[in-house]
């Protein structure tokens, strides 16, 4: 029985962590984050999004927010051992989303300063993101 319960509990994880398919009248937008930091969609248009692993968005103009933590590495801040961690809001706007297209979102930092770049399916750089504030976590 408790086999049972264990295959049961996996399956449901695994079920729960899959993406739904892309539905081919909207705009798909991919998270890519870097190494050891972590990228979640967090709002469409200033309205909260629901699911922090993907945007799904009609074609149009759009402002994407999302939530990107990473660490600073200790060389750039001075004599401290650990890493110190950032946890930043950037915001990316585009006018030209398509219905069926898939765009990537990436991420990246420079020491204390976050970067995200907008790729769409040609990986062809359409937008950047600019910061909405950071804080040390």
């Amino acid at each position: 029985m408790r086999a049972l319960w264990v295959a049961g509990s996996l399956l449901l994880t695994t079920a729960c962590s899959t993406l739904p398919d892309p539905d081919p009248s909207q705009a798909w937008v991919d998270l890519e984050p870097g190494e050891q930091t972590s990228l979640d969609a967090v709002k469409v248009d200033a309205r909260d999004w629901d699911d922090n692993r993907y945007f799904q968005i009609p074609p149009g103009n759009h402002e994407l927010t999302v939530r990107y933590q990473f660490p600073v590495a200790p060389s750039n801040i001075g004599p401290v051992d650990a890493p110190l961690w950032r946890d930043c809001q950037v915001k990316v706007a585009f006018k030209g989303f398509d219905a069926g297209e898939l765009y990537q979102l990436q991420a990246g930092s420079i020491g204390f300063r976050p970067w995200i770049k907008l790729y769409d399916q040609q990986q062809n750089l359409v937008s950047q993101g600019e910061p909405a504030g950071c804080q040390r976590t």
